[in-house]
């Protein structure tokens, strides 16, 4: 093996923020050459951290990152094992640089896909900063849902990174839709519109509802039961869909209305909650 100096492990070091005695080794087995003794760490980092994939990665962050550009909207969960790793400034780097090419770049079908591609400004691939940050931190990351929208969008992204929401729209009031995106942080709408609702949880609803109204209106007849249920029904859409809800920075006028008045409409949404599928 090569004679490495204590000057040349501290340096190597302070590029890769590893433990002294794995950079030693590696740059001797690697004669003194950085690059592959990077390599040789990459390798031993992934064969150490494939023995924890089972772990539980219940924290994480999402970024959000618009192309001015090309008017394209990425949006990206980056999963870890521990709260404290999402305030490390090098995972959110990666999880904002995951949204940045997904935005500007060729596109992707998944995060492993996505994973190949540069890093936006650097001559690494996402993989090998995802692989060298995760070795480093010594903690399972995983490359949650992924989503690339074409068009004029509003987005926001709660100060906690665990909430993310973009909408669609067409339009160009992109400050008027970013309000929106927070009524939606708040209200959690379950739809768009009431046809985007699962047929399933639809006539899960009505079933219960019919139950309840039965149960507590035996009395009466049964088109009395069936109105009384029908208006619960209607009142459990409202609630559910974004466009008939309230909005919350004007209770008076529905989000539909607001939208209408200010010369936009929502044609996609997406709604995220960190981990939440």
């Amino acid at each position: 093996m090569a004679d490495i100096s204590a000057a040349q492990v501290k340096k190597f070091r302070d590029r890769t923020g590893l433990p002294m005695m794995e950079c030693k080794k590696a740059l001797q087995e690697a004669n003194g050459d950085e690059e592959t003794a990077i390599e040789l760490l990459r390798k031993a980092g992934k064969k150490t951290m494939g023995n924890r994939s089972d772990r539980e990665t219940g924290s994480g962050r999402i970024a959000i990152y618009t192309d001015a550009a090309t008017g394209t909207t990425a949006m990206v969960e980056l999963l870890c094992e521990s709260a404290p790793v999402t305030q490390n400034e090098e995972f959110i780097a990666l999880v904002n640089n995951l949204a940045k090419q997904l935005a500007t770049g060729k596109g992707a079908a998944d995060g492993a896909e996505l994973l190949k591609q540069n890093t936006p400004g650097k001559t690494t691939t996402l993989q090998q900063d995802f692989d060298d940050l995760m070795n480093k931190i010594r903690e399972v990351f995983k490359v949650g849902r992924i989503k690339r929208i074409v068009g004029d969008c509003g987005s926001y992204l709660h100060h906690n990174a665990a909430v993310g929401v973009v909408l669609k729209i067409v339009g160009k009031e992109v400050a008027l839709a970013r309000d929106v995106c927070m009524h939606v942080a708040s209200m959690k709408p379950k739809a768009l519109r009431r046809e985007d609702l699962s047929a399933d949880v639809v006539e899960k609803e009505r079933e219960m509802i019919n139950e309840e109204v039965r149960q507590n209106n035996a009395d009466k007849p049964d088109n009395i039961v069936a109105k009384i249920a029908d208006g619960k029904l209607n009142a459990f859409l409202a609630e559910c869909c974004l466009l008939d809800q309230p909005f919350v920075k004007d209770p008076s006028r529905k989000v539909s209305q607001v939208c209408k008045d200010g010369g936009i409409e929502i044609v996609e949404m997406t709604h995220w909650v960190l981990g939440a599928m």
